[in-house]
C-alpha cells in the first residue's frame, strides 16, 4: 500500500506540475508580449519626439544619423520611419521611408499599431510598427507643417525586437516551479512516511483480516508501534469485533451441526456450512409439515424420493421394507431401475447386510463390502433404519462413480435427517394399517372377516363391472362341525377350521380372497375366474383335499372332516354381491341337502333366496 501511495504522490506532483507550467508559460509568454509592446509604444513615442526636435530645429540632415544610433539600443535589431503618400508628396519621396511588408502598409490604412510574433526553439523576435499620428503635444502643432487634419496617420515608426532573453527569464521561472513542487511533494512525502507507514500496515492487516473473516476465519489484527490513540481504540473495536464474530459463528456452528448430528469440521466455513444447515433445516420443517398431514405410508416414501431426486439430485436407489420376523421383503419404491442385489435377497430378506447389522453399508474401491451387490462398475450406499420392532426401512442408492458416492457421504447428515422425520410417521401409518387389518382379520384364523368383505366389495365390484371381469363366489360350511365341539371340545373344534384356513391359502391363488363369514362358514372369492367351470375345479379341489387331510386329536387319534360348497358367479347369476352370496348360500344348502360333501352350482330354478330369507 506504500507504494501506491507513493505513486500517487508523484502522479499528483507530476499532474500539478504540468498544470501549474502550462499556465505559468502562458501567461509568462503574454506577459512578455504585453511588455514588448508596451516598450516599443514607448521608444516609439522617444522616437517621434526626437524627429519632432530635429524637425523644428531645422536639422533634418542628421535625421538619418539618429535613426541609425536607434538600432544600437538594447533588443532592437532593425529599425525604420516611413511615411504615407501625402507626406511624400509634399517632402518628395524617399525610398527608404516606403512601406517595407503588408505590417507597414495596413498600419498606414487603419492607424492601429500591428505586431507579429516569430518563434524558432532559441530565438524569438517580434516584428512590429506603431502610427505617427497628427497631434497637439507639448505645444506642438503637425498641422502647421503638414497638410494634414487632427488625427491623420502621417506615417509610422517600425522596428524588430528580439525576445529571446525575455524568454529566456520566463523559461527559467517555468523551470524553478516543477522542480520546487516535486522537492515539496517529496519532503511532504518523506515527514508523513512514518504515520504513512503505520497506516499502510494498519489497512494492510484489516484486508487480511477481512480476507480471512469471509471464509469464516475471524482473526485479530497485531498493533504496530506508535500509532495514535485514535488509530488504538479503531484497532480495538475491530478485534472486539472478529473476537465476538468467532464467538458466535463457532457457537451456532457447534449448536447446528449437533442439532444434526454432524461432526465439527475445523476446515470449513463456518458461515457457510452454518447457512447450508440452515436452509436444510428450513427445508427439513416444510417437509415434516407436509408429512404429518399425508394419508398413507406411500405417500411419505413418494415424498422422500421426491427430496432424494430434486434437493440432492440421486438418480438411482431404492425403497425396501425387511420385516425380520416373517422374513419377507417388500419393494416400496424403485428409481432408476438399479436394486441389482434384488435377485439375491427378494426371497431371502436375511442376507441383506444392512438389515441384518443395523448399520449403513458402504460401497469401498475394492467393492464386496457387501457380497450380494454383484455389480462391479457401480458404487452403493445402503441405510437402514428402523421403522417398527421387526420392520427396517433398507434405502439402496447406487452410483455411477466414486464422486457421486462421496458427495452423499458429505451430505449423510441431510440426508439421515429426513430418514429420520420420516420413520416416526412411517410407523404411525404403519401401525395404523396393521390395526386396520386386524380388525378386518378373523382373530383364530388369520383370514378375513365379514367387516373387510363388506368394505373390500365396494371397490372390487365397481372394478369388476368397469374391467368386465367374473368372480365365483365359493360359500363353505364344515359338515357336522357341532359334532366336532360336542365330543372332541372347542380347542379341536378351533383347530379343525385352522386346518381348514391352511387348506384354503395353499389351494387358492393369491389374487383370490378368502373370507370367514361365520362360525364354520367361509367365503372365496375367486377373482377373475374365466368360467363357472374353473370355479368348480377349485371348489372341487378345496373339498377333495379337506376331506383327505388328516388332523390329529389326541393320543394318535386322526380326525377327518368334509365340507360342503355352493358356487355362484358374479355377473351371470346377479350384479349385486350380496345376492350372489345369497345364491350360493342356496346352493350350498342344496349340497347338504343332498348329502353333504358336495359341490353344488347355483341354478335359478332352485328356490329363490327371497323365499328363504
Amino acid at each position: 500500500m506504500e507504494r501506491k501511495i507513493f505513486y500517487q504522490f508523484i502522479i499528483i506532483a507530476i499532474s500539478l506540475t504540468f498544470i501549474i507550467s502550462a499556465i505559468s508559460l502562458y501567461n509568462s509568454k503574454n506577459n512578455s508580449l504585453k511588455s514588448s509592446v508596451h516598450n516599443a509604444e514607448q521608444l516609439s513615442e522617444v522616437i517621434k519626439n526626437g524627429l519632432t526636435a530635429h524637425m523644428i530645429n531645422a536639422n533634418m540632415d542628421q535625421v538619418d544619423t539618429y535613426i541609425n544610433s536607434i538600432t544600437s539600443v538594447k533588443n532592437i535589431t532593425k529599425f525604420w520611419v516611413i511615411r504615407n503618400a501625402s507626406v511624400e508628396e509634399q517632402y518628395g519621396i524617399k525610398e527608404k521611408n516606403k512601406p517595407r511588408d503588408n505590417i507597414d502598409k495596413k498600419v498606414l490604412e487603419t492607424g492601429q499599431t500591428e505586431y507579429q510574433l516569430n518563434e524558432k526553439l532559441f530565438h524569438t523576435n517580434m516584428r512590429i510598427t506603431i502610427p505617427y499620428k497628427v497631434v497637439l503635444s507639448n505645444g506642438v502643432n503637425c498641422i502647421n507643417c503638414h497638410n494634414a487634419s487632427q488625427g491623420d496617420t502621417l506615417g509610422a515608426i517600425s522596428m524588430e525586437l528580439n525576445m529571446s532573453e525575455i524568454k529566456n527569464i520566463g523559461l527559467e521561472t517555468i523551470y524553478l516551479i516543477p522542480i520546487m513542487m516535486i522537492i515539496g511533494v517529496l519532503l511532504i512525502f518523506y515527514i508523513f512516511r512514518k504515520k504513512l507507514n503505520q497506516y499502510s500496515l494498519v489497512f494492510n492487516n484489516l484486508s487480511k483480516s477481512l480476507n480471512f473473516a469471509a471464509n469464516g476465519q475471524f482473526k485479530k489484527i497485531p498493533y504496530p508501534e506508535g500509532l495514535s490513540k485514535d488509530m488504538i481504540i479503531l484497532m480495538d473495536k475491530f478485534n472486539d469485533l472478529m473476537t465476538s464474530f468467532k464467538n458466535t459463528a463457532t457457537d451456532i456452528d457447534k449448536k447446528l451441526k449437533g442439532f444434526i448430528g454432524t461432526k465439527i469440521n475445523n476446515q470449513v466455513n463456518p458461515l457457510e456450512d452454518s447457512k447450508e444447515i440452515v436452509l436444510n433445516l428450513s427445508n427439513l420443517y416444510q417437509f415434516k409439515k407436509e408429512i404429518e398431514l399425508d394419508n398413507t405410508k406411500e405417500e411419505i416414501y413418494n415424498r422422500l424420493s421426491e427430496i432424494f431426486t430434486n434437493q440432492f439430485n440421486f438418480k438411482n436407489f431404492t425403497f425396501m421394507e425387511i420385516d425380520t420376523s416373517k422374513q419377507k421383503m417388500s419393494t416400496i419404491k424403485e428409481v432408476g431401475n438399479t436394486f441389482y442385489c434384488k435377485h439375491n435377497i427378494e426371497n431371502e430378506p436375511h442376507l441383506c447386510r444392512a438389515a441384518r447389522t443395523k448399520n449403513d453399508v458402504i460401497s469401498t474401491e475394492f467393492h464386496h463390502t457387501c457380497p450380494y451387490f454383484e455389480e462391479e462398475n457401480k458404487f452403493h450406499y445402503c441405510i437402514s433404519t428402523a421403522i417398527s420392532k421387526n420392520v427396517y426401512l433398507i434405502i439402496n442408492f447406487v452410483f455411477d462413480n466414486k464422486e457421486e458416492l462421496d458427495y452423499l457421504k458429505d451430505k449423510i447428515s441431510y440426508i439421515k435427517s429426513y430418514i429420520n422425520e420420516s420413520a416416526p410417521s412411517i410407523e404411525v401409518k404403519f401401525l395404523m394399517d396393521a390395526l386396520q387389518q386386524s380388525a378386518f382379520r378373523d382373530g383364530l384364523t388369520g383370514l378375513y372377516n365379514r367387516k373387510f368383505l363388506e368394505e373390500h366389495s365396494k371397490k372390487l365390484i365397481p372394478q369388476a363391472i368397469r374391467d368386465k371381469f367374473s368372480i365365483g363366489v365359493l360359500l363353505l360350511d364344515m359338515d357336522h362341525f357341532k359334532a366336532v365341539n360336542d365330543e372332541y371340545g372347542h380347542d379341536i373344534g378351533d383347530k379343525v377350521l385352522k386346518e381348514l384356513s391352511r387348506i384354503l391359502n395353499e389351494t387358492v391363488r393369491e389374487s383370490d380372497i378368502i373370507i370367514r363369514y361365520g362360525g364354520e362358514e367361509f367365503i372365496v372369492l375367486l377373482v377373475n375366474v374365466n368360467t363357472e367351470e374353473d370355479a368348480l375345479v377349485v371348489a372341487n379341489k378345496i373339498r377333495m383335499r379337506v376331506s383327505e387331510n388328516e388332523i390329529d386329536v389326541y393320543a394318535g387319534s386322526k380326525l377327518r372332516k368334509t365340507i360342503s360348497i355352493g358356487l355362484s358367479m358374479f355377473p351371470d347369476d346377479s350384479n349385486s354381491l350380496e345376492t350372489v352370496i345369497k345364491n350360493a348360500d342356496i346352493a350350498l344348502y342344496d349340497a347338504k341337502s343332498k348329502g353333504r360333501n358336495k359341490v353344488v352350482r347355483f341354478q335359478s330354478e332352485q328356490t329363490s333366496s327371497i323365499d328363504l330369507f
